[in-house]
This record gives C-alpha cells, sequence and structure tokens, in this order.
C-alpha cells in the first residue's frame, strides 16, 4: 500500500477513548499527560506553535483526532482566556471526571432518590434545608391529608335531636344518715316548643346580643375558632362556640362534656354539619330550646316560667331581652344572685347591676339592627319584675336552703371537677353533712318564736313593726366543720336569699371574743415603742385587766393620744343606754366588761391591741376576708362586719376545740354512675394557742351564767356565748357553743321582702311587743329551744379550766370590781394610759353619767357621741367620731346614714 494511502499513526493522546481514561485518572483540575510523553499539556496548550518530530504542529498536537483539533482550535481563544483565570474551566471539567470515575467506580450514574433530604449534592448546614420542592411537596400533601381526615370526619358525625337534649338525670341528695332527703333535677323543668310558639322579639334578642350574621352565616365562626385554639394551646380557659349555631351544638352534646381539642373539633364538624344540612328557624329553635336560663330552667319556656311564670309565648320584648341577659351565664345575671357560688361577686345587688347593663344594652342593639322601633324602645325603661326563684314544690321549706348550700359546696371544693353546670345536667348522688332531726328541730325553734310574737299587722307609731322580719341560723360541729343543720328563711320557693349563708346583717358584739383573742395572743403595744412592735415589745393582758366603762370615752390612739378621723373628729364611745360602769375609777376588768358587753372597754382595747391583729384573729378563727368592715375605724372592734351564720358558729367552735380550726362544709362526697367524684378531706389548723382560746372560751361563759346570755343557759351542761346588737336595732344575734355543737342565730329587719333593688335593714323598735330586740331576747331563745333538743341524750363536756395568761394591765382592782350605775364613796387610781383616761381621783362636773343619775352631770351632754337607742344592758356599735357635734359621715359603715357604729348591743 503506499504510503500516502497508509493510515496515520494514532496520535499518543489515544483520542476519544484516551481523553476519557485520562479524565479518570487525572487529579482534579489537572490534564493527564499523554502516554509516553515527556512534555506536559500544559506546555503545548500554552505554545501551539511548537512542534513535534515531524515539524508538523497539527500531527503532534496531544489531544487525539482531527476533529478534536479543530474543536480545539476554535476554543483557544476562550480556553487561553480561562486558563489566564487560573485553570478554572479545566478545574471543573476535572470535577466532572472525578464524578465520573466515582459513578463507574460503584457501578453507574448516582441513582436520583424519591425524597432528596437531606440533600446529596449540598455541604453543610445546606444540606438540612429543605428545598422549595420538598417544602410544597409536604404542604400539599399535608393538606390533602387534612382533607380526607376533615371528610371523613363531616361524614361520621350526626345532626343532634333536640328531643335529646331535653333529657337529664336526677340529682340526688341525703341526709348524714344516708336516708334520701330529695331528687331534683332539671327534667320537670324541660319542655319543647314549636318554632312558631318562640316570640320574635326572644329571637331577636339573641341575634342581637349573640350573632348578628345568623341569617346568613355557614354556622361557624372561623375567628372565632382560631381564638379557641389559640386559649388551648397556651393553656388557658377553653371557649364555647361563638355562632349561635356551635352553642346550640355544644348544648346538645350531652354524651361528651370534657373540653378538650378532640371534643372542639367535633363540635366544629358537627356545626358545619348542622349549617349546611338544617334549616336556620330549627337551628334558632333547637337553640333557644336547649339552652340554660338559670333557676334550673332549660329551654325558653321553663325559663318564661322561673321568672315570670308565663308562658313564652306571652313574653315581651322587655322579658325576653332579660332572658337573652342570663343566657350569658346565670351566676352573674340572675338578680337572685349566687353568692353560695361566688360571695363577693354574685351577690343579688352585682347580679341586678349586671343584669340591668345587659337588659338595656340589648334593646339598644335591637334598635340599631332594625329588629326593635325607636317607639317601642322608648316602651321599656323599667327592668323587668321578676319573681321568686323557685317553685319547685321538692324544694319548698329548708329544703332548697340545704340543696343550694351542697350545690355550692360541692362546686367550691372539687377543684374543678363538678361544675355548676354539671350539676345542672344531673346524674349526681351528693352526700352531705345534714342531720335530719336538727334541721327539723331549729326549723321548729324559729317557728315557735314567730308564731308567739311576730303579728304582720302590728304598728308603732303608725308603722308596721313586725312585717319583713328575718331569722337565719346555722348549727356546726366544732370537732369536724360540718354543718349540721340551718335555717334559711320561712321557705326556700318564697324567700330566696339564704339567711344562713349570706345576709349583710352586722354581728354586732358577737365580734368582741375576737378582740379578746388578739390580746390574749399578740397583747397590748408599748405606747412608748416603734410604730412596729414584736412580741417582746407588747403586753400579753389577763382577763383581769382594767379597762374604762365609761359612757361617752374618748379614745385614743396606742399611743394615748385622742384617736381623729380623716377630718380631726374625735371619737366618744357610748355605751348601751349611756350607761357608764364603777364610777368613781371607771375600771372594769375584761371579763366583766365581756359580761356586761361594755363597748367604752373593748374599742379601747382593740386600739391598744391594733385593729390589724384583731382582723387576724378573726380570720384565723374562720372568718372570711370578703366580709370584714374597714378596720381603720375603732368600731371595727364592735362588729361592723357581715359574717354569715354559718362562719359565726364555725368561728366560735374554734375556741370549742381549744384553737383547732376546721372550716365549715356541707358535702362529705359525690359520687357519679358509680364512681366517686369528689370527697371531703379534713384539714384542720391550729388557729390559736390551747392557753388563748380556753381562756377566751372561760370569759365567754360568764357572759351566759350571769351575764346577757342568761336566756341561753341549758342546766347541767357547759355553755360559752355572746350576745350582740347592732346600731339601729337593725340585727341581734346569740352565738354560742357547747363542746359538741356551735350555733348562731341572727334576726333582722329587710324591707319590701326582698322585692325592692334597693334594700335597706330596718330599725325593729317595737318589734314582737319588745321596745327594743336585743341579741338576749329573741335570738337568745331560739338558741336555747334549739340547742336543748339537738343536745338531748348526748353527755355533758365540761370546758377545761385554763391555764393562767397574761398580765395585769391597768391600775389595782377597786374593792367592788361589779358593775354599778351608781356613784362607788372609794376613790380608786385613775385607769393606766392604756384605758386611755387621764387622772382624776374623785368624780369631777364632766364626768359622764347614767340617764338616771341627776346629781351627776354629763360632760357629754348633749353630744353623746353616739346614738341614743334607750335603756339596755348590751354594748354595741357606737355611732359615729364627734368634736363636740354630731359627725353624721362617721366611719366607713354599711350605707346605714354615716356609718353603723353606735347604740346598743345585747
Amino acid at each position: 500500500m503506499s504510503e500516502h494511502r497508509r493510515k496515520p499513526p494514532q496520535p499518543q493522546g489515544g483520542g476519544r477513548a484516551a481523553a476519557r481514561r485520562g479524565a479518570s485518572g487525572a487529579p482534579s483540575g489537572r490534564r493527564a499527560a499523554p502516554r509516553g510523553g515527556s512534555a506536559s499539556p500544559s506546555a503545548s496548550y500554552d505554545h501551539p506553535s511548537s512542534t513535534g518530530p515531524s515539524g508538523s504542529p497539527e500531527e503532534d498536537r496531544p489531544w487525539g483526532g482531527r476533529a478534536e483539533a479543530r474543536r480545539a482550535a476554535q476554543r483557544g481563544g476562550r480556553r487561553r482566556s480561562a486558563e489566564g483565570a487560573g485553570g478554572g474551566r479545566r478545574g471543573a471539567a476535572a470535577g466532572a471526571a472525578a464524578g465520573g470515575a466515582y459513578a463507574a467506580g460503584h457501578g453507574g450514574p448516582e441513582k436520583k432518590r424519591f425524597v432528596d433530604y437531606p440533600r446529596a449534592h449540598k455541604y453543610g448546614w445546606r444540606r438540612w434545608v429543605p428545598s422549595w420542592r420538598l417544602v410544597t411537596g409536604m404542604c400539599v400533601g399535608l393538606f390533602g391529608s387534612m382533607m380526607v381526615a376533615a371528610g371523613i370526619a363531616y361524614a361520621l358525625v350526626g345532626v343532634p335531636d333536640p328531643a335529646k337534649t331535653a333529657t337529664a338525670q336526677n340529682n340526688v341528695y341525703y341526709w348524714s344518715d344516708g336516708s334520701q332527703m330529695v331528687a331534683t333535677g332539671g327534667e320537670t323543668n324541660r319542655q319543647i316548643i314549636k318554632y312558631e310558639d318562640i316570640p320574635k322579639s326572644m329571637r331577636y334578642a339573641v341575634m342581637s346580643a349573640e350573632n348578628k350574621t345568623f341569617e346568613t352565616d355557614k354556622g361557624v365562626d372561623p375567628m372565632g375558632i382560631a381564638r379557641a385554639v389559640f386559649n388551648m394551646a397556651k393553656g388557658g380557659e377553653t371557649q364555647g362556640g361563638s355562632t349561635i349555631t356551635q352553642q346550640y351544638v355544644k348544648n346538645a352534646m350531652l354524651d361528651d362534656q370534657s373540653q378538650t381539642v378532640a371534643r372542639k373539633l367535633k363540635e366544629l364538624f358537627v356545626s358545619i354539619k348542622v349549617g349546611r344540612t338544617v334549616e336556620k328557624d330549627d337551628v334558632m329553635a333547637g337553640y333557644l330550646n336547649s339552652a340554660y336560663y338559670g333557676r334550673g330552667a332549660y329551654g325558653i319556656q321553663a325559663a318564661a316560667r322561673a321568672y315570670f311564670d308565663e308562658d313564652a309565648t306571652k313574653l315581651n320584648a322587655s322579658q325576653t331581652a332579660f332572658l337573652a341577659s342570663v343566657l350569658k351565664g346565670s351566676t352573674y345575671y340572675d338578680p337572685a344572685g349566687s353568692p353560695g357560688i361566688d360571695p363577693v361577686n354574685a351577690t343579688p345587688e352585682k347580679n341586678r347591676e349586671r343584669a340591668t347593663k345587659r337588659w338595656s344594652w340589648i334593646l339598644d342593639e335591637e334598635m340599631k339592627d332594625g329588629r326593635l322601633s325607636r317607639s317601642q324602645r322608648a316602651e321599656y325603661k323599667t327592668f323587668p319584675k321578676l319573681q321568686s326563684p323557685r317553685s319547685n314544690a321538692q324544694l319548698g321549706g329548708q329544703t332548697g336552703y340545704l340543696v343550694d348550700l351542697a350545690k355550692s359546696n360541692a362546686v367550691k371544693n372539687s377543684n374543678g371537677e363538678i361544675t355548676e353546670d354539671d350539676l345542672q345536667k344531673g346524674g349526681y348522688e351528693i352526700h352531705t353533712t345534714f342531720n335530719k332531726n336538727k334541721v327539723k328541730k331549729l326549723e321548729d325553734a324559729v317557728k315557735k318564736v314567730r308564731k308567739e310574737n311576730l303579728e304582720k299587722n302590728r304598728k308603732v307609731n303608725g308603722k308596721y313593726v313586725d312585717r319583713h322580719v328575718q331569722f337565719g341560723g346555722a348549727s356546726v360541729s366544732p370537732k369536724t366543720g360540718a354543718i349540721e343543720a340551718i335555717y334559711g328563711g320561712e321557705d326556700a320557693t318564697k324567700h330566696f336569699t339564704n339567711n344562713a349563708d349570706v345576709t349583710g346583717a352586722q354581728v354586732g358584739s358577737t365580734f368582741k371574743p375576737f378582740v379578746l383573742a388578739a390580746a390574749f395572743k399578740d397583747g397590748v403595744r408599748d405606747p412608748e415603742g416603734p410604730e412596729v412592735q414584736d412580741a417582746s415589745q407588747r403586753t400579753i393582758v389577763s382577763p383581769k385587766s382594767l379597762y374604762s366603762g365609761k359612757n361617752g370615752l374618748k379614745i385614743k390612739d396606742w399611743k394615748g393620744d385622742i384617736w381623729t378621723n380623716e377630718k380631726g373628729k374625735q371619737w366618744n364611745q357610748t355605751n348601751d343606754g349611756k350607761q357608764s360602769y364603777n364610777r368613781p375609777s371607771y375600771q372594769i376588768d375584761l371579763r366583766e366588761a365581756m359580761r356586761e358587753s361594755v363597748n367604752s372597754a373593748y374599742v379601747q382595747l382593740g386600739m391598744d391591741v391594733g385593729l390589724d391583729k384583731v382582723r387576724g384573729a378573726a380570720k384565723r378563727a374562720g372568718i372570711l376576708d370578703d366580709s370584714f368592715a374597714d378596720s381603720n375605724y375603732p368600731s371595727f372592734s364592735l362588729g361592723t362586719s357581715d359574717p354569715s351564720a354559718i362562719r359565726m358558729a364555725g368561728a366560735y367552735g374554734t375556741f370549742a376545740t381549744s384553737g383547732q380550726q376546721n372550716d365549715p362544709y356541707s358535702v362529705t362526697s359525690v359520687d357519679r354512675e358509680g364512681e366517686n367524684v369528689y370527697r371531703h378531706e379534713a384539714k384542720p389548723k391550729r388557729a390559736f394557742d390551747t392557753k388563748v382560746a380556753d381562756n377566751v372560751t372561760d370569759v365567754l361563759k360568764t357572759v351566759v351564767e350571769k351575764g346577757t346570755g342568761t336566756a341561753a343557759r341549758l342546766p347541767g351542761r357547759d355553755v360559752a356565748g355572746k350576745t350582740g346588737t347592732t346600731d339601729g336595732n337593725k340585727s341581734a344575734w346569740f352565738v354560742g357553743y357547747t363542746k359538741q355543737l356551735s350555733t348562731a342565730i341572727t334576726m333582722y329587719r329587710m324591707d319590701d321582702n326582698e322585692k325592692s333593688q334597693n334594700r335597706k335593714f330596718l330599725e325593729m323598735y317595737g318589734t314582737g311587743g319588745q321596745e327594743k330586740i336585743h341579741g338576749a331576747s329573741f335570738p337568745s331563745e331560739i338558741w336555747h329551744d334549739y340547742m336543748a333538743q339537738a343536745m338531748k341524750g348526748q353527755p355533758n363536756e365540761p370546758f377545761p379550766t385554763p391555764e393562767p395568761i397574761g398580765e395585769l394591765v391597768g391600775a389595782t382592782p377597786s374593792p367592788t370590781p361589779t358593775p354599778s350605775a351608781t356613784v362607788t364613796p372609794s376613790e380608786t387610781a385613775s385607769p393606766s394610759p392604756s384605758t386611755s383616761e387621764s387622772s382624776s381621783p374623785s368624780p369631777s362636773p364632766t364626768e359622764t353619767c347614767s340617764d338616771w343619775d341627776w346629781a351627776c352631770k354629763n360632760e357629754n351632754e348633749g353630744d353623746p357621741g353616739g346614738t341614743d337607742t334607750g335603756g339596755a344592758t348590751d354594748g354595741g356599735v357606737t355611732s359615729t367620731p364627734t368634736d363636740g357635734s354630731t359627725d353624721d359621715s362617721g366611719g366607713p359603715g354599711n350605707g346605714n346614714g354615716g356609718g353603723l357604729f353606735g347604740g346598743p348591743d345585747k
């Protein structure tokens, strides 16, 4: 073959295959050297004019065939530029070659993953950042899954049956001996009515108040749902549905009353289904027929009967606006109040104020929404008249009061396990502490006094004096705190305020034992000491300590300076009947001052001890904070506070147990469907040292044995107690105890028998045919008659003999220390500074005297400093501070003409 037709020899570079092999074997970023070549590829690349052995540059190029050479020539300019820039393109080519080599070494090209996470070709933190494709895919998948789940849930839930929402079980209440007291529930107070029978005004009222877009919305409120989810997520209170449809669904789901996310989601799906499949008229009727309106009434018809004693069809726009108001929560919008549930915020006064404001607002909203004309709105300016909250005959007599007390006890003490709404739905067994026999005996004792002494048509000075008289009572076991009996009023279906629980009646001198307990525990302050004093700077007093029994006594602060109020008015403390004791010294020891209920002595004692310490002693004994009056006034020691009969009985029980305090309670356990839901746990607390409590009891024994409380004596039994009457003769008390039982009895008058919006306490002058009412009269009589029966058959348990306590505070006792309204011939040293009386070796023309002592001129004649309420023998609450003229403003009081700080107390 001719030379010129011979195939030219292959370049040492080996063509394309060689290039590939070179790429696989060359280090990253460098070109492989040709076989047998000594010159570097870079040298040839850098000097294209250099020749090989043949002198032909084209044949000696290291890249392979002609085609490769042509492509190389075409890229020459670009390659030289890239080389000048640092060989980046060659580095990239080498990197690609290295990747190819890796793939070849692992059996071929790398396989793509379905989910590229962590990301394969990223390094460091970038490997863990998902791509937008991955994020989008996940969102689409999650949304699709949720749509599928929502569709399944929507298909599975059903639409509520209004008939089933009107069924509920009874609650069964048991006496302390296990026998059934009453079975009561909502089923007798439920009745479904047709949509056509529901007044338009009722439908309009709830739409204007709760869901203005009801007629056009889809049954759910996305924003309301978002708020509910947010609150639950952050651990806050759960929220119900915000639309009428959601509220109806919530009421209808009786099978599950839990407050969980799962239940809320179920409510949501049911609401959506109801909104799409149920007519608006049916939803509205279902809601109004299933909602709870308070007073045991479920549904509009039951509510109309409970509040107005009318059929729902006859309700006017004012009445329906009120019913729409109470749907917000009967505990705080029923004007009857729920003091057993919340004694601070759910009082009748506060509830009526809230209900009135919401009632008026709803009517205004109806007018704005075009559902009520301006002329119709103008017709309703007066809050509608309501009837008594109880009409169920089963709850007549004392039963209604007992049930209410047990319900409130279960709700307050179960730590959220039982709610008021739970009890309304029924199915609970409530075991109470109430003793059936004692409840009956206490009611009989009150009825006896009422029957024998009160006549509704009796008049004194043209006024009916026996009308609107109320009694209340409570009997508590000191050893456990169990409430064994109460008297709440004449009939729970007619008088709905429980007089044993919350009345607002001040306790008067029955508060003085707490002053004495504070003096025994904390002592009186050193008048020469600093403002804040520890125990070492105080002097514990003894029952024999002496204080002034002078009428019109100028009360001094603990340093001995005359006390004045913020207006600069001083305080002249009167005693009952303006009576002074033990002249000329006026000294009386604390035992006898308690026995005769001498105001001046105990007001000054309270100032010397510190009214904060007096308040602390009462609180330790069991009095609640919300019942205390303002403790910045001297009269605080005389009982301007208004604890309930239950709390007073419990607090005195603390003295009966030698200082061991037990909170009163009325429910021992609650069961539902065979499972225990709540059980009372005793939590006794040490309130006072034994020595302190026993000395208080010993002093209170003398009140019953030979003082103002002799009407309460029980032959053969140790009894301790105290009488009390308040300024204006508006309330009277007796609280007494044995070792086994502590009982408090209260009596008061309140205007208009609960029908007045602003009820006021009335004076009891002439009531029961008596000139005035004292704790020593009807309250003591009731206490005696009841306790004689309640303690029958039980052994006498004597009170312990107290250990000596404290030091003698005051001057040496007079040889004749017994109280006397006549002038004693002996001269006695004046009281110490703690009695707040200046030295006077003999009577002076300015001394205070008894009303009937013509030989002695009263230094405060014409200005006794307190209200003269007639002659009596029991201390009381001084009316006002004075500066030589009557100060009608006085202290804080309770809205009774400048403060209840004066007058008698027996």
